[in-house]
């Protein structure tokens, strides 16, 4: 029987810190705010988000048999930033290491046919934050968290650094209970902001984020965030770094694979570097997402701040 304890069982050894478990329903609401935040242009040039609207709002498009969602959450949090070597420039803490999605596919796979193996009836889909399913409604669905102001993920026990995943299975569980939001009046993240982002709690308009800007944005970053980068060459942590329950509960993560020696980039090496040398550096890196004219835009543009 695959039940919520073997479940639960198998995704902590699999390396995984939490588990919940929700109906698979519709997401009716989360889809109408997904709607009125494209309305008004806050995805920026990430176009994709458009798209697939019936398989965000529903994943029984995804698959038919559909029951429950899993939704699974990793932490990936490598510690904190080393003495920067002279003329480099951050990168987000995610990306110090391995890409996520690599790592967390295989232990979804895994977990499936783990799951095939002691039943054969089992039916399940995955997602890692690259396909049309709403992860972190999921997540608050399934009682992972609760929505930060920052539209981050938080668990009132280890905070939100951490990577989410999300399994949609033909089983019937005990359902996690919703978290209540412990934000309060408290908005750290929304004032520490340097590009001012987050224009409301809850609320996030990807065009002025750094990280939008350094990783998915494929033209120029617009001249009038010079000098509010902080120095971030490749995504941003700012928001993270602030909020009070990761100041209180961040633990470093016990996965290898997320400590890698990506924390800084050097301008000399990355502006010397062709595409080939570049992919070769940077294997099975998130750094390759913006390709190497993507990083040397970055760099140039962080000259700015000096």
């Amino acid at each position: 029987m695959i039940s919520n304890e073997f479940i639960s069982q198998l995704s902590s050894r699999l390396g995984f810190q939490l588990t919940g478990f929700a109906p698979a329903a519709k997401l009716t609401r989360e889809t109408e705010l997904l709607t009125n935040w494209i309305s008004d242009g806050h995805n920026a040039g990430m176009g994709y988000m458009s798209r697939n609207f019936d398989k965000r709002e529903d994943v029984r498009v995804l698959l038919p048999s559909a029951v429950s969602v899993i939704s699974l959450a990793m932490n990936y949090f490598p510690g904190d930033f080393p003495a920067p070597p002279q003329d480099s420039c951050k990168v987000s803490r995610y990306a110090w290491g391995d890409d996520y999605h690599d790592i967390i596919g295989n232990k979804c796979r895994e977990m499936i046919n783990i799951c095939k193996g002691k039943d054969s009836s089992f039916e399940a889909v995955y997602n890692v934050d690259s396909g049309p399913v709403m992860d972190k409604s999921w997540a608050v669905r399934a009682g992972i968290g609760w929505l930060g102001k920052h539209t981050n993920v938080i668990n009132g026990n280890s905070g939100s650094w951490f990577f989410l995943a999300t399994i949609i299975c033909n089983k019937e569980f005990r359902y996690s209970a919703a978290v209540e939001d412990h934000c309060g009046d408290c908005t750290a993240c929304i004032d520490a902001c340097p590009t001012e982002a987050i224009i409301a709690p809850y609320r996030l308009n990807s065009g002025k984020c750094i990280s939008y800007l350094t990783i998915e944005n494929k033209n120029d970053i617009p001249a009038e965030f010079a000098g509010k980068f902080d120095n971030w060459a490749f995504g941003c942590d700012i928001c993270q770094e602030v909020c009070p329950w990761n100041l209180k509960f961040a633990e470093i993560t016990s996965e290898e694979a997320y400590k890698g020696n990506n924390q800084y980039l050097d301008r000399g090496e990355i502006n010397s570097m062709d595409s080939a040398q570049f992919k070769t550096k940077f294997i099975n890196s998130p750094v390759l997402r913006p390709k190497l004219k993507g990083i040397q835009r970055n760099l140039s543009f962080l000259e700015k701040d000096y």
